[in-house]
């Protein structure tokens, strides 16, 4: 027994030897880096040029005792890694410019020791016109063109020139990474271009969602033999800088209709939306509303990816448009309204209009007038026909009716508690096929007892009164300010805007009152089933009509 305890003894003493031989040495010399040198090579600079070469290219090379990783940041707002301290910076600001350059030389545990340097060196590149595209002069947004055959493919990378311009390998098509939620994300990218000073920077919003390439899936903390959608902070603004191409493309002897010649380099690890592990892109073509570019793909030089990008956001079920102006009233004439567009409904109608509302409608120059340049129809408290407010109602009723199309009125609203504003439409055969049956098309109703909220509705047979099939937003500032009501109508739906954003959509069917002629009603209740109660203290109020137009 006494035998069993000595070698246990022996060995117990033996393994806290090495343990504590382990940790004496685990973390080595932490030791700042010291006698960090940096030294700068302007490539081409010679005695009649000590600028360098126009290339605007500096080899920089660092080194320091004790150092295991070098990183350069430059004024110019990019920075760059460089494990073994050699790296080459292409400075593109046009003309002569001197740069500081900060050399960070990062010892075991993170101690870190740095020094700066001047350089200043020639830069004769510059693509006015292409940044003008990018940004429009300030900021503009970028998208997938996610409608065109080809917006991303991948190619051959090498000396044929008869096939490595375009993605002969493959090319997606038309929303084909929409089907799958491991793919759609691609299609919420949101590119932003933008100038500060002349500084070109770029901002991808990504949705918090990467499309990755397979083989980059290990960035994101993720796996996938397949391209996927993974959670990905893009990071933020970065900064571009501009230099020519030195690709393959650029050396075919058709290039100059191949490529324009000039590179994207977006600093601290940017990238265009898709994840191939780069960050310098190829302008193959650009104008003011479509961008085509080219990426080596990182870590496989073999291939280069193809990325299309339009200025218009991706729809893959895009609504039915008009665009041929028709009909419409622009109100620049003053006194009454046009007598060959517009008719009035006069009184308060069967059980105010059927709604129990409180106005007398007139065709009074002081409830409806074109003043300004604009339609004001203006509800009053005073007493008028029997009630105690006054107001109007114009119709295109005789004078125009159509089916399908868009309308666009420009309007400005009363406010009060009581108003009840309308822009709206009215199915033409209501006088034999009655209310809901014929069909009613509300662009526009806005009450002021709920200030701000705007209300697009359609009746029908099952939705009448109450029951309307209605979507509302709020909207700020809509009795301060002109905003467009607007409806597009066509056979397959009737959808509601205000100001381009879609408030309330409906299918249409044969089943629907929707398929025939309507005419525009343009008017101002007070109370009733909807405007609720009038606010005692009201006195008048006017909604504002800039225009009215129907397009086909």
């Amino acid at each position: 027994m006494k035998k069993y305890n000595k070698y246990f003894v022996f060995l117990f003493a033996l393994l806290l030897a090495v343990s504590c031989q382990k940790d004496d040495f685990a973390f080595g010399d932490l030791s700042a880096p010291a006698n960090l040198k940096v030294t700068a090579e302007i490539v081409g600079k010679t005695t009649a040029d000590p600028n360098g070469d126009g290339s605007g290219m500096v080899k920089l090379s660092a080194s320091a005792e004790n150092a295991i990783s070098y990183k350069y940041i430059f004024s110019d707002g990019t920075s760059e890694n460089a494990p073994a301290g050699q790296f080459t910076k292409r400075f593109t600001k046009t003309g002569v410019n001197t740069y500081t350059v900060t050399v960070i030389a990062t010892g075991r545990g993170g101690v870190a020791t740095n020094t700066t340097i001047d350089v200043t060196v020639l830069s004769n590149f510059s693509d006015d016109e292409a940044v003008q595209f990018l940004t429009a002069g300030t900021s503009k947004k970028w998208y997938w063109s996610a409608s065109e055959p080809g917006h991303l493919g991948v190619g051959q990378n090498d000396g044929d020139a008869t096939k490595n311009y375009y993605a002969n390998y493959y090319q997606a098509g038309a929303f084909e990474k929409a089907g799958s939620p491991t793919s759609s994300c691609l299609y919420e990218n949101v590119l932003t271009f933008s100038l500060d000073g002349d500084q070109l920077k770029f901002e991808l919003d990504n949705g918090g969602s990467t499309f990755f390439n397979a083989a980059f899936a290990s960035v994101a903390g993720g796996s996938s033999p397949d391209d996927a959608c993974l959670s990905y902070n893009a990071g933020g603004v970065k900064t571009v800088s501009l230099s020519p191409s030195e690709s393959v493309v650029s050396k075919n002897p058709d290039h100059a209709t191949q490529t324009r010649g000039t590179m994207l380099n977006f600093s601290d690890g940017g990238f265009m939306g898709y994840y191939i592990g780069q960050s310098s892109y190829e302008i193959l073509s650009i104008t003011a509303n479509r961008m085509v570019v080219r990426a080596v793909m990182g870590g496989n030089p073999a291939l280069a990816w193809y990325h299309i990008f339009t200025t218009t956001p991706p729809n893959q079920n895009p609504v039915t448009d008009y665009t041929n102006l028709v009909w419409s009233d622009e109100f620049n004439t003053d006194g009454a309204p046009d007598a060959s567009k517009w008719v009035y409904d006069l009184g308060n109608g069967t059980n105010g209009w059927g709604n129990s509302e409180k106005q007398n409608y007139t065709n009074a120059a002081s409830n409806v007038i074109v003043q300004g340049g604009n339609l004001k129809i203006t509800a009053k408290k005073e007493a008028s026909g029997g009630f105690d407010y006054s107001s109007a109602r114009l119709k295109s009723e005789g004078k125009y009716a159509f089916t399908y199309g868009k309308v666009e009125v420009r309007a400005k609203l009363p406010t009060g508690g009581g108003t009840w504003p309308a822009i709206w439409m009215l199915g033409a055969n209501y006088a034999t096929n009655f209310w809901p049956a014929c069909g009613e098309i509300d662009i526009m109703e806005h009450v002021g007892n709920s200030q701000n909220l705007i209300h697009g509705t359609l009746h029908y047979p099952g939705h009448s009164g109450g029951n309307g099939n209605t979507g509302s937003k709020t909207i700020p500032n809509v009795s301060t300010e002109f905003h467009v009501y607007k409806t597009i109508w066509s056979p397959a739906a009737v959808k509601i805007y205000v100001d381009d954003e879609l408030i309330h959509s409906v299918a249409n069917d044969a089943s629907l009152p929707f398929n025939k002629d309507f005419f525009l009603i343009l008017n101002v209740a007070m109370g009733g089933n909807f405007g609720g109660n009038i606010d005692p203290a009201f006195s008048q109020s006017s909604m504002e009509i800039d225009y009215v137009r129907v397009y086909q």
